[in-house]
């Protein structure tokens, strides 16, 4: 009585790999536009952050911190910390990486945001989708890995994939919040005046959440840059490669760089995107 029943016994990884199996075989087309599409963005992607020379990036990324702070030291330090990473040797990898991190971001927001607005719409879609987020949120991160390999083969589309599985659900959640806080009052008089679903949505509702769902696409974007050193198994370059062959060859100093270098961009993106968010606030 002390040991669970043998003979119950749910085959669930049987059927996840028949429904696996079945997706290969009927959308095996679909899955290889796809990835094509998703290679061909990325690519260009990393090759514009490749291209930039580095005094624009580093110049730039201080001005703009300096200008959403509000002060010129935090300018100089996250610039500083740019200036570090290429120090250090790893800029183009660093760059990479941020590459990875921009394309998941944007096709998060894609996808994140207008589920979000599909959320606070209905309140049965968000009971819905709420326990799957949870899972989202939740599951092993190298659980991902498995079924975009099963997808998309190695390389930087399914190093995507996962990434943006990962790293949506923050935003979707927030944009819902953020939706639903608006005030009812706000909403009544906007109906009061004769506006449309998508007039009070456009000019009352997202203006108002903009500061949430700013926060929430902090957190994706922060999210998919922890997700970095995962993808790099999967054939994603860039500093995450650099700690995962730091850890295979047991080289504490290079994985020591490529992890500073990963928590300076971490702290420049965080800093830059929280400060948007409260400068909307105010």
């Amino acid at each position: 009585m002390m040991q669970f029943p043998e003979t119950i016994d749910i085959p669930l990884d049987m059927w996840v790999d028949a429904a696996m199996d079945w997706v290969l075989i009927t959308f095996s087309g679909f899955f290889d536009l796809l990835g094509q599409i998703i290679l061909y963005i990325m690519i260009y992607i990393e090759k514009f952050f490749v291209w930039l020379p580095w005094p624009v990036l580093i110049i730039g990324v201080g001005i703009l911190a300096w200008r959403v702070t509000g002060r010129w030291y935090s300018g100089l330090l996250m610039a500083a910390m740019l200036f570090f990473i290429g120090a250090l040797g790893l800029w183009e990898l660093g760059m990479m990486t941020l590459s990875l991190v921009v394309a998941s971001v944007l096709i998060s927001l894609v996808i994140g945001i207008p589920l979000g607005i599909a959320m606070a719409s209905s309140d049965r879609f968000e009971a819905v989708l709420k326990p799957i987020l949870d899972g989202m949120q939740t599951m092993p991160s190298f659980v991902y890995l498995i079924p975009a390999l099963m997808l998309f083969g190695l390389g930087k589309v399914p190093a995507l994939f996962a990434t943006i599985i990962y790293a949506v659900p923050p935003v979707i959640r927030l944009t819902n919040v953020g939706i639903r806080e608006v005030s009812p009052s706000v909403i009544e008089a906007a109906h009061a005046f004769g506006s449309s679903y998508w007039q009070i949505l456009f000019k009352a509702q997202l203006p108002l959440a903009r500061p949430t769902i700013m926060v929430g696409i902090n957190q994706t974007t922060m999210m998919a840059l922890a997700m970095v050193v995962i993808a790099s198994m999967i054939g994603a370059k860039g500093l995450g490669l650099e700690v995962l062959l730091a850890i295979n060859r047991i080289e504490v100093g290079r994985g020591f760089e490529a992890g500073l270098c990963i928590v300076f961009m971490a702290i420049v993106i965080d800093r830059i995107t929280f400060a948007l968010a409260t400068k909307k606030k105010h």
